[in-house]
């Protein structure tokens, strides 16, 4: 079994530029929107962080909690978002545990609960989320489903 190291940007923030590129190319958001929000958390701006697995040097997961994640209900805060494990690397509880250590930091800091969006029926549910409501995605045609963790 490998080992892998889970950090927190605020703990390793030689990672932000990587960690803002790898994020980009995950999901299209510019580089410079990433830099911002893990700055503000680097700087302690925020409490809402940004968090990485990584294997040796390279990145192969990450999350971040942001203020709303590009969703209508701006009233449920934080939100994890940008969650993105690399194939070669998926089925091996990466993804729960980074999930779990973001909760768990939160909460640390007096966040709690925590919700975020997704398509995805029963993954989170493995890791302690529960359905809360439906959601209107800025520029969406249909709702999608927003989960809390409590």
């Amino acid at each position: 079994m490998r080992q892998y190291t889970y950090i927190t940007l605020r703990e390793k923030p030689e990672w932000m530029e990587k960690a803002a590129e790898w994020f980009h190319s995950k999901w299209g958001v510019p580089t410079e929107a990433y830099l911002e929000c893990i700055q503000a958390y680097v700087q302690k701006e925020t409490e809402y962080g940004w968090y990485l697995c990584l294997d040796g040097e390279k990145i192969v997961a990450g999350l971040g909690v942001i203020e709303n994640d590009f969703h209508d209900r701006k009233d449920l805060a934080p939100n994890i978002c940008a969650v993105y494990t690399e194939e070669a690397y998926r089925k091996q509880g990466i993804a729960g545990q980074l999930l779990n250590f973001a909760v768990e930091d939160q909460r640390a800091n007096g966040i709690s609960p925590v919700y975020l969006v997704t398509d995805h029926t029963g993954f989170y549910e493995r890791y302690g989320w529960e359905f809360y409501c439906m959601a209107q995605g800025d520029g969406e045609d249909h709702p999608t489903r927003l989960l809390i963790h409590r």
